[in-house]
């Protein structure tokens, strides 16, 4: 089949609003992106979703593309009430496992396959998650408590059961933000992070728990420049730090996104930004919707080949069906353990 079908892009886009227009369709058909996101824009009602991810598939070719989310819980959930309840932040299943550290790695799970339930059936089959960023004291907000502690090796623990809670319900993780933005002094959504601690202190603390999840099929670098690796690029546009860092010493093998091109940590035009991108990582993600910015993208993007196909066709093929796990059961597991904490 992935001899006869429509090449796929090496690029992820996002639309304007909660249905597509037909310049949107006309795009995607003709330039085939491999997947798609979805922000709180194009969130309406459940029906509404459904219909918008299903128009998504429909642009290339009706395959099982994957549609992304950023449905952590806490401040960072696209779709709430009344479609999917409040979920606690990532900090509140770490301070649960602090009391108790196996009812909190079943609460990391029971909360990941809860978002499998709200995603799966409106098709979303790719969540963000698990942040496996480790903050620092004086570090920027914009991890904050989106991460599970500030011990890697609680972090790594916890990340490990979210990742598998929702790939028991048919909904696969995407391992951010890889290789750690947890000492970024800078939101990067703004401003260029910059750390400057020494790799080694890097490497045994931030980077370990992509590696103990480096087996995962997908991670989202970041726009973090690590001065004693690189000190001349981003991690996003760093051939130094993907072969040596992320493909070496931590041992990831996956599909390795970009952050979204859109925010201010890279500089150039979106087209220069993902032209740098399109020399390094696999897939170019850019979230904004906007059209020109789009062509842009497409204009720098290739057809996904090689070894980036190759790690694209795993992530195809490891969609799988949810497990039969009883949806009010564990809901009510979930609230009994968020009451203990």
């Amino acid at each position: 089949m992935n001899q006869t079908r429509t090449p796929s892009k090496s690029m992820i886009l996002g639309c304007l609003g909660q249905r597509l227009t037909a310049d949107e369709k006309a795009f995607y058909r003709d330039e085939q992106p491999w997947g798609f996101i979805l922000f709180g824009r194009n969130i309406g009602e459940a029906g509404q979703i459904r219909d918008l991810v299903a128009e998504m598939r429909e642009t290339v070719g009706g395959r099982n593309a994957p549609v992304l989310i950023d449905q952590e819980g806490g401040r960072v959930q696209r779709i709430r009430d009344p479609i999917a309840p409040r979920y606690p932040s990532g900090a509140m299943i770490g301070e649960l496992y602090r009391v108790d550290a196996e009812k909190g790695l079943r609460a990391a799970w029971l909360l990941s396959r809860l978002h499998a339930f709200d995603l799966y059936r409106l098709g979303i089959n790719v969540d963000c998650l698990p942040v496996l960023d480790v903050p620092v004291e004086g570090a920027s907000n914009v991890i904050g408590d989106r991460a599970y502690a500030t011990d890697p090796q609680i972090v790594a623990a916890i990340g490990q059961a979210a990742a598998d809670g929702l790939k028991a319900g048919g909904v696969l993780p995407v391992m951010k933000h890889i290789p750690g933005h947890g000492r970024g002094m800078a939101d990067s959504h703004h401003d260029l992070p910059v750390v400057t601690v020494p790799r080694a202190d890097l490497e045994a603390h931030d980077f370990l728990p992509f590696k103990a999840l480096r087996n995962e099929l997908m991670a989202m670098s970041c726009h973090v420049v690590y001065s004693d690796i690189d000190p001349e690029h981003p991690a996003s546009t760093s051939r130094i730090v993907t072969d040596e860092i992320i493909r070496g010493s931590i041992g990831f093998e996956g599909l390795l996104m970009s952050d979204d091109i859109s925010m201010n940590a890279l500089k150039g035009t979106i087209g220069e930004r993902a032209e740098r991108i399109a020399g390094v990582l696999d897939v170019i993600l850019h979230c904004h919707g906007h059209m020109d910015e789009m062509q842009a993208v497409a204009a720098a993007a290739s057809e996904l080949s090689g070894a980036a196909r190759a790690r694209a066709d795993a992530v195809e093929a490891a969609f799988t069906l949810p497990d039969d796990s009883d949806e009010q059961a564990l809901r009510d597991e979930f609230a009994s353990l968020l009451a203990v904490a």
